[in-house]
């Protein structure tokens, strides 16, 4: 008969080995470069491989930080960044158009805990959130750089051209409005309005030529990085619906529901560790962490609280991160919300779940090799 005192040799050794597998460089990033209906049918070769190539050099980058010990906010704009660059992605460039013909651009940022770059921000600071931007020309790195400095904007959430101005002082770039048309964006923009796909507006032209290598993903891309630190971080970035109307708001900006980050205290339960702590060989507590990004059908993300109740699940039902956002996405497919969720818990645990046939998803973990997929039931390839 196993006797107690084995029982805590075997823990304290599990316990150590855990800790030397902790000290080892635990960094994951995974992405989303959003979800809707993306049919394997309708689309050729050539442009599943252009999209799994940009989604391939937006996790190098943000894996490049994450190699030499950086923050995982850094890792997680980095690589929102280069698809805010790519006009294959509604995000940035390639951002869609609202029903006047212009680009409401959204972005946001939250911390599981501050960075340790940063260790004057306080805990309770959590993110910050814009909205309706049209110049600033990578809306997550103005949320990054408006989060970190809490002493000239206190405030979580911002709108428009004051917070664009704000970005500007704090040294980010803004550009003419010009700079995000794309042709084919604006040619689905007017076809789904029923008119003509020209004119142009004034001083454009159409640009690059018929939707060549455009899968049309819906909303948003994303990610959520864990550091070596344990930090999680969650980025989200968005152009929006198509046509949507000129001053609404999506779930992008709103914590809660199209992000979330969050560390709590995790207590354990059972005869087993309530011993082990009484003899001082096991604590009872223990930190959990998870962050979210999801991309889709917006208004469904707000109603129904997606982001966060993922986390809530883990923390009151003692779900994992997959279990959790398996939850939440057939949640949002039962009301009627198409889309998906990326989710990083801090034992670098990754889910990425979906509730319609496609969502542009990849992750790299320590190796170093990004894998990615489109459609549901492809399988994560290295690219």
């Amino acid at each position: 008969m196993t006797t107690f005192t084995t029982m805590a040799t075997q823990y304290n050794e599990k316990k150590q080995g855990s800790q030397a597998e902790s000290t080892k460089e635990n960094h994951v990033l995974v992405i989303h470069g959003g979800a809707g209906v993306v049919l394997k049918e309708g689309s050729t070769p050539e442009q599943q491989l252009e999209y799994k190539r940009a989604l391939g050099a937006a996790l190098r980058a943000g894996y490049a930080i994450l190699k030499k010990g950086g923050e995982a906010m850094d890792a997680a704009v980095a690589a929102v960044r280069v698809m805010e660059n790519d006009p294959l992605f509604n995000a940035g460039k390639g951002a869609v158009f609202n029903s006047a013909g212009k680009n409401e651009l959204e972005a946001s940022i939250m911390l599981s805990k501050p960075p340790s770059s940063h260790p004057t921000i306080p805990a309770t600071r959590r993110g910050a959130a814009l909205t309706l931007l049209t110049r600033a020309k990578n809306p997550a790195q103005l949320a990054r750089a408006i989060y970190l400095n809490p002493s000239s904007v206190p405030h979580v959430f911002l709108s428009g051209a004051p917070a664009e101005v704000i970005g500007e002082n704090l040294g980010e770039t803004l550009v003419d409005s010009s700079y995000f048309f794309t042709g084919r964006r604006w040619r689905e923009h007017r076809r789904a309005l029923g008119l003509p796909e020209e004119p142009f507006p004034p001083h454009l032209d159409g640009g690059e030529k018929e939707d060549e290598n455009d899968l049309l993903p819906k909303g948003t891309v994303g990610a959520v990085a864990l550091d070596i630190r344990g930090c999680i971080a969650a980025v989200t970035s968005t152009g929006g619906r198509t046509n949507k109307i000129p001053g609404r708001i999506g779930d992008t900006p709103l914590m809660g529901a199209g992000f979330w980050a969050e560390e709590w205290t995790h207590s354990t339960t059972g005869w087993v560790s309530n011993r082990l702590a009484t003899l001082g060989l096991a604590s009872t507590t223990g930190k959990r962490a998870v962050g979210v990004s999801g991309t889709g059908d917006g208004d469904f993300f707000i109603r129904q609280a997606t982001a966060s109740t993922i986390a809530s699940r883990m923390k009151l039902a003692n779900e994992t991160v997959e279990q959790a956002s398996k939850w939440a996405t057939e949640d949002l497919r039962e009301v009627g919300g198409l889309g998906g969720v990326i989710a990083l818990d801090n034992e670098g645990n990754v889910a990425m779940t979906l509730n319609t046939n496609g969502m542009f998803r990849g992750v790299v973990r320590s190796d170093g090799v990004p894998r990615v997929a489109i459609f549901e039931d492809d399988n994560l390839e290295e690219i």
